[in-house]
């Protein structure tokens, strides 16, 4: 994802107050719910209230310009809108990634699916999209650069919440040592704003005995990041939710002859997923089977299978090219906005990027069509994949995207994980929630709906929480900075030194 360039800036408090701290913390942690199931307990994954710990977390937040922050915010609502105009072009997103099918059954899966509802020209009157857009500062440029946009399954609106909580606790309680002020971390309404989300959908549904159905995996040990929506839409809104895996679903589930989904005897408004957003979640035609069933009904789709297909990392690259924004856009300012965010991003049809990516592999990243934390190549590794792909010839090289490496700032920082708190040299990626809600021709909702920031050590390449490689972390604004020229032109200039 990264590379960094140490900077030596040491943190502000020492290891003895720091231990002091991360206990602290971690009581915070369970007392507020700010939990995971313990890897060490067989059981935490499938039992709710057994084995938990506090969630892996950052002792105090990451700084950034307050200038970041907030063109980081101000995109969401427009890439909100991008993804449901995408969306409704079928034959783009099917074109976009006829390749890709040809060598990754996942994606061709995925496809089948789309393509059978355009057949029926399936109309998704109610579209709701709970997304979220990451990005890194890119430290030569001072450029906000997008790493992904997520449309399915975006993770941590729960427990992310709490940890601007937990860093304004420690701030205030350790004000004598630290020179931070907790106004400085902004709120994070996140859990709330997704909440409010599913619940404006669920009524725009408009049959007040449906539930909203969560999708999950069998063993989920980030049960309590959803299980606070959950609590959510039921103390908030009176609106219950199940929680389904998607063979329970092909097992309890039917669609009756007026498009109503009913799974387990119970009428379903809105289906919100948490699980199927890669291959290990469809371990046999079941789940695929379920996946159709829920398409074909009329219940709202959080998301949808083509909103799901708008998040693919091809689709990524496909808005990235020239003149094809304005495609789905027509505000100018906005179009250039979102151009300003993107990093370098080639197709491996491009035989002189790939040529370069061999040889300068340390400015690359090849990415798959894959969600959910280690599945990018770096380094040697992108080499060797380069070279074989190349040997074998044929389509293998439409699975995989080439990206510009970001190289942020990186600097000292105290990270806890299992109670145990450790210095390290950090870079964080800072995720942007957004909701959107549409029905017919009606804007129902379109709005920044919070943020995640995960910290990880700089000699890691991948970011996930959930998959062990960072931690959850928060925002501290520092003063707004200037950015310097575009960042494409930075990349150029190294790719041809």
């Amino acid at each position: 994802m990264s590379a960094a360039v140490p900077v030596p800036a040491p943190p502000p408090v020492d290891p003895a107050t720091a231990g002091e701290m991360a206990r602290e913390a971690a009581a915070w942690c369970a007392l507020h719910g700010l939990v995971v199931g313990d890897r060490a307990d067989p059981r935490s994954a499938t039992v709710p209230g057994v084995g938990l710990v506090h969630a892996p977390f950052s002792l105090l937040p990451a700084h950034l310009p307050e200038s970041i922050w907030r063109q980081a915010c101000e995109l969401a609502t427009i890439f909100n809108e991008l993804v449901d105009r995408v969306s409704l072009d079928g034959k783009f997103l099917q074109d976009s990634l006829s390749k890709t099918r040809q060598v990754d059954d996942f994606t061709s899966r995925l496809l089948e699916i789309h393509r059978k509802m355009m057949e029926i020209n399936k109309e998704e009157n109610i579209r709701l999209g709970l997304h979220r857009s990451d990005y890194m500062l890119d430290l030569e440029t001072n450029s906000l650069l997008q790493i992904e946009l997520n449309t399915i399954s975006t993770s941590f609106p729960g427990l992310g919440s709490l940890v601007s909580d937990l860093h304004r606790s420690l701030i205030n309680q350790y004000v004598h040592l630290l020179s931070l002020e907790p106004k400085r971390v902004p709120g994070n309404a996140a859990s709330s704003k997704f909440a409010e989300a599913l619940a404006r959908a669920w009524a725009e549904f408009n049959v007040d005995s449906a539930v909203v159905m969560m999708i999950v995996q069998p063993e989920e040990r980030n049960m309590y990041d959803q299980y606070w929506l959950t609590n959510h839409l039921k103390e908030s809104y009176g609106i219950t939710t199940i929680r389904k895996t998607l063979s329970q679903v092909e097992a309890e589930g039917q669609v009756l002859p007026d498009g109503t989904l009913v799974v387990d005897g119970k009428k379903v408004a809105v289906v919100y997923y948490r699980a199927g957003y890669t291959p290990n979640d469809y371990p046999s035609e079941a789940e695929w089977s379920a996946r159709l069933l829920i398409e074909q009904s009329c219940a709202v789709k959080c998301p949808s299978i083509s909103y799901h297909l708008v998040g693919t990392k091809k689709i990524q690259q496909e808005l990235a090219k020239p003149n094809v924004l304005e495609r789905f856009l027509e505000n100018k300012e906005e179009i250039a906005k979102l151009r300003k965010c993107f990093a370098g991003l080639w197709s491996l049809d491009d035989e002189e990027i790939v040529k370069t990516a061999i040889e300068k592999p340390e400015l690359f990243v090849l990415k798959p069509q894959r969600e959910g934390g280690g599945n990018n190549i770096y380094g040697l590794d992108l080499r060797e994949t380069l070279t074989r792909l190349q040997k074998e010839g044929g389509d293998a090289l439409a699975a995989y995207i080439l990206m510009q490496r970001i190289f942020p700032k990186a600097s000292l920082a105290y990270l806890v994980r299992g109670g145990i708190c450790h210095e390290g040299l950090v870079i964080s990626e800072l995720g942007i929630y957004g909701a959107y809600l549409r029905n017919k021709d009606k804007v129902v909702i379109n709005e920044q709906s919070g943020y995640l920031m995960r910290t990880k050590v700089s000699s890691s390449d991948e970011g996930g929480v959930a998959a062990g490689f960072a931690v959850l972390d928060s925002l501290y604004l520092t003063d707004k900075v200037k950015t310097k020229g575009d960042s494409r032109k930075a990349v150029s200039s190294k790719l041809h030194s």
